[in-house]
């Protein structure tokens, strides 16, 4: 039983099997030593003192525990594991209350660490509930700091420090480990009860139940103190199993933003916004911790990166996310023609959905287009688990797909799609002519470094700083910032060195080199391959893998270098990223050298979210909405490639499988194409590529 104001405190000291002090905890170690004693505030009296050793899962102890605790494998072995020490704790702490004539207690612990680092962290690991008596406790370094204000800042502070500045013995070696420290403890809290001082014990740590979901407005204010990223999250994760992992830490109400890719799915990151700086420090030192067999990376991230994520503007989804305590469930592939009774009827009597077709909101493009993707309230965990045994059963002809989800989720997926797309918004062109395209060098010569993991707010004067003294050594024209399909960075760079030993020497020595709390990944590779991922093939441990808009056997007719298409060059480059601050003058980096490619600065991208399928000629974008005029003058201009008539002489094609080749497209489209007579005045093609497409009497594809 809790109160607002225990008769009665709990003294906890405990210990792990790996470190100890101000990093207690963040190695994940298991708690091996739990000691306590019972005080009681009034009559100033105490309990027995308690030591209980603990059977660890992994009795390998670390050399600093060994030295500290005095402890071994053997003797731990023979101890109980936790959860029966835990039940013998509230055992004989109600003995020793009964004893006392007291009913109520609140635990009092060195520090945060013990309650919120070791025991919540390490009971939820092996899945057993601690008693109630573990959310709420105090924090002797801050009713101490609260007491004697001209001592040591809290964190500074520790059993010994504290122990000297009221003049008690601090000689620990003739006391069992984990002995001194308590009794230590209770001669300070006796100081603190002192006439002189009288302290009361009145507002205790709160540790939270569960993690709270709730909508957040884009308004709204995040403070960038509170804020972590974590990266490396299993796929199917949901903010229930991130509150999970940071367990013990309070997480702020609808605090938990799981991030998704392009393509709507998420990537394996979340931002996650704690109630304090405090909290979010110690989620800090929760890096690469375990989450199952994958260790989960944890930095800091910023409020605006978290508001852009999960913060929303529409009324529709504050109404829907108005009913709290709901568990959302996330359905896609809906056939466009879906209804909400036929949702209903999907979901079945098993799984009522709350409010009915108020708890349902499909999620539509800007124009009242079905996206297929729908959102679902659930009441209950039950009802949840039903709903999630039909993923992929049938509705109509198409399998459907549920997972759990998230309210900042709701709002990231509905920004998505409510946002105006990149392309259209484009600016009107301000040239009336189209220059000469720029193109990148290629060759099997590895004088180029990829920068894989930039901070997304990174502009070249950010890589020019993490490069250093090697920046001198960049050919002009020779920074090439990569841009994914939303018009935004994606993290990777290329570079272009003067010389392979050049590029060597700057892989070597600035892989994985922090640039803003990240640290970024450089590899030495050459022009060819750079091309390669700039037009949306990959590269990595495994190799080289071609674009995936060219089937395999007309890849090879297109290894020609990536080429900006022209039409882009018209567009001002504000209209893809934001401008960069200009570089400093130094010695090693003259300001008369220019690192962005002339004409097209920060024009660089993944050429696949521009270029249709070859074999189009790669300087034709027939999507990007030039007025005529320009088109006009553009052909009569433009020598190096011709342009296709408009309008209707290309069509875009969405929603492809990965896989998908030349000979799907050609197959798909069948009798809707120029025949191969007709267009051969159009496109200029290489003798290898015309050989892929020409085929008798069938149709050739755009």
């Amino acid at each position: 039983v809790m109160a607002s104001h225990s008769d009665s405190l709990v003294v906890v000291f405990g210990a792990t099997a790996g470190a100890h002090g101000a990093k207690l905890g963040s190695d994940e170690r298991e708690l091996i030593l739990l000691v306590w004693q019972v005080v009681d505030l009034h009559s100033k009296k105490v309990g027995t003192l308690h030591k209980s050793l603990v059977k660890a899962d992994n009795l390998d102890l670390s050399d600093r525990c060994r030295e500290v605790s005095g402890l071994t494998p053997e003797g731990l072995g023979k101890a109980e594991p936790l959860d029966q020490v835990l039940q013998q704790f509230s055992q004989l702490v109600s003995s020793d209350l009964k004893v006392l004539g007291r009913s109520n207690y609140t635990l009092c612990s060195d520090g945060q660490l013990l309650i919120r680092q070791v025991l919540h962290p390490e009971t939820s690991k092996k899945n057993f509930l601690l008693s109630d008596c573990f959310y709420s406790f105090y924090d002797l370094r801050k009713e101490f700091h609260t007491c004697y204000p001209s001592s040591a800042a809290v964190k500074d502070q520790s059993i010994k420090t504290m122990a000297e500045y009221l003049g008690l013995g601090t000689d620990e070696t003739g006391e069992d480990f984990g002995m001194w420290q308590v009794k230590t403890m209770v001669a300070i809290i006796f100081s603190m009860l002192s006439e002189s001082c009288s302290h009361v014990f009145t507002e205790p740590e709160i540790v939270k139940y569960k993690y709270e979901t709730g909508p957040c407005s884009k308004p709204e204010t995040v403070d960038s103190e509170t804020v972590v990223r974590a990266r490396g999250l299993p796929w199917q994760s949901s903010d229930q199993d991130i509150a999970r992992f940071f367990k013990g830490l309070n997480i702020a109400k609808g605090g938990v933003a799981l991030c998704l890719n392009a393509q709507g799915r998420r990537n394996g990151e979340a931002l996650v916004q704690f109630v304090s700086s405090e909290q979010r420090d110690l989620a800090l030192e929760r890096h690469k911790h375990h989450m199952g067999s994958r260790y989960i990376e944890v930095y800091k991230a910023t409020g605006e990166e978290f508001l852009k994520i999960a913060g929303g503007t529409s009324n529709e989804v504050a109404q829907f996310l108005s009913k709290e305590n709901q568990v959302i469930i996330r359905m896609r592939g809906l056939p466009f023609t879906a209804t909400q009774e036929d949702v209903l009827r999907f979901l079945g009597p098993e799984c009522p959905v709350t409010g009915g077709k108020e708890g349902l909101l499909f999620v539509k493009y800007p124009d009242g287009r079905p996206t297929g993707d729908a959102f679902v309230l659930l009441s209950c965990e039950e009802y949840a688990q039903n709903a999630l045994k039909r993923h992929k059963e049938i509705l109509g002809k198409r399998y459907i797909e549920l997972f759990r989800s998230t309210a900042a989720e709701v709002q990231q997926v509905l920004n998505r799609y409510m946002s105006t797309p990149l392309i259209p918004t484009l600016p009107t062109p301000i040239i009336p002519v189209i220059p000469p395209p720029y193109t990148i060098a290629t060759g099997s010569i590895r004088d180029c470094v990829r920068l894989r993991g930039l901070p997304y707010t990174a502009g070249i004067d950010d890589i020019l700083e993490f490069m250093g003294d090697a920046t001198g050594d960049i050919k002009p024209h020779g920074v090439h910032m990569v841009i994914n399909q939303q018009g935004r960075p994606s993290g990777d760079a290329f570079i272009q060195m003067k010389s392979a030993d050049k590029a060597f020497m700057v892989a070597q020595k600035c892989h994985k080199k922090m640039m803003k709390d990240r640290y970024v990944e450089v590899f030495q590779c050459s022009g060819e391959e750079m091309n390669f991922v700039l037009m949306g093939g990959t590269l990595n441990r495994s190799g080289l893998s071609p674009p995936p808009c060219l089937s395999p056997p007309a890849y090879a007719a297109f290894q020609a270098a990536a080429v900006i298409p022209a039409e882009a060059v018209l567009y001002q480059s504000q209209a893809l990223l934001p401008a960069t601050r200009i570089p400093q003058a130094s010695a090693a980096a003259p300001p008369t050298v220019n690192y962005y490619p002339a004409q097209a600065a920060q024009l660089y991208m993944n050429y696949t979210a521009y270029y249709p399928s070859p074999p189009v000629s790669p300087t034709t974008v027939g999507y990007l909405a030039a007025p005529s005029g320009a088109v006009a003058a553009a052909a009569a201009t433009a020598t190096h490639a011709p342009i296709l008539p408009q309008p209707g002489a290309l069509v875009r094609m969405q929603g492809l499988p990965y896989n998908t080749g030349m000979k799907e497209i050609l197959s798909f489209v069948q009798g809707y194409q120029y025949a191969p007579d007709d267009y051969n005045g159009l496109i200029q093609l290489s003798d290898q590529a015309r050989s892929v497409l020409q085929v008798p009497k069938e149709w050739v594809c755009l």
